[in-house]
């Protein structure tokens, strides 16, 4: 069974408001938000995003957590905050404290998931936590990114996936990208061509790249093999930038 959400991150953590509010005037957030709060570990006094029933945004000021929490339009975005496309990041786990750089900058760009993967040539969950065990972390750097950046939404961030685990967390994807820098690969332009997918897959592998046995997997499972560029990239830089890129083709960057 692939691994599941291990921050309540997605649709269900948005803060939905149930009418456009009035800028400046108290309204009551409603009981049904409370969980919501809760996954955003909210404080009175604290500034989240919230979306109205016609999608506008607003920055709210939370006055009041009890059982009937309240809180304070002040300002209305003038842009959607949450893209209009949905990126599923499969990063192959790095070395040190390079995935939590990963964590926080594919959450200020906009990823909608982000599952650590274990891949042949990748360090394992359990080798990373033998010294100190840094994996409880990710959670809240993905909340403190979150609301440093506005996001409305909390990416979902999924315990560590083994290499087929992932093809079937990523089987609904409209498009499957595998950053490879083997031959026979596409540029990102020409994988897209004409295509304006609103949901997109990014699988990205480990330092020593994938075997030739992942490839052929990810391969059979409907991903296409992509480069971006002619230099070799470290896999956190290539993360970032497979990211920046689909979100400046595709999304809301740019």
């Amino acid at each position: 069974m692939p691994p599941s959400c291990v921050n309540g991150g997605g649709a269900g953590s948005i803060l939905r408001l149930a009418a456009v509010p009035v800028c400046e005037q108290e309204i009551g957030l409603g009981r049904e938000n409370l969980p919501v709060l809760k996954l955003w570990s909210a404080r009175p006094g604290e500034i989240l995003t919230a979306i109205d029933p016609e999608r506008g945004c607003y920055r709210v000021r939370l006055t009041e957590l009890g059982e009937n929490p309240l809180g304070v339009p002040f300002a209305r975005l003038s842009r959607q905050i949450e893209s209009r496309l949905s990126i599923e990041v499969y990063q192959a786990l790095p070395e040190k404290e390079r995935f939590e750089l990963i964590l926080q900058k594919l959450t200020e760009l906009g990823a909608a998931r982000i599952v650590p993967l274990e891949t042949s040539r990748s360090i394992s969950r359990s080798e990373r936590d033998a010294t100190q065990a840094k994996s409880h972390r990710w959670p809240d750097i993905v909340l403190r990114a979150a609301k440093q950046c506005r996001r409305a939404m909390l990416p979902e961030l999924f315990k560590a996936a083994s290499f087929s685990d992932t093809m079937q967390l990523a089987a609904g994807a409209e498009l499957k990208l595998m950053l490879y820098e083997g031959e026979e690969t596409w540029s990102l332009s020409e994988a897209l061509g004409r295509l304006r997918p609103e949901n997109v897959a990014l699988l990205v592998g480990p330092e020593g790249g994938f075997t030739g046995i992942e490839v052929a997997e990810a391969r059979a499972a409907g991903f296409l093999p992509v480069s971006l560029g002619p230099r070799i990239l470290r896999t956190e830089t290539a993360s970032i930038a497979g990211v920046t890129l689909l979100q400046g083709l595709l999304g809301d960057l740019g």
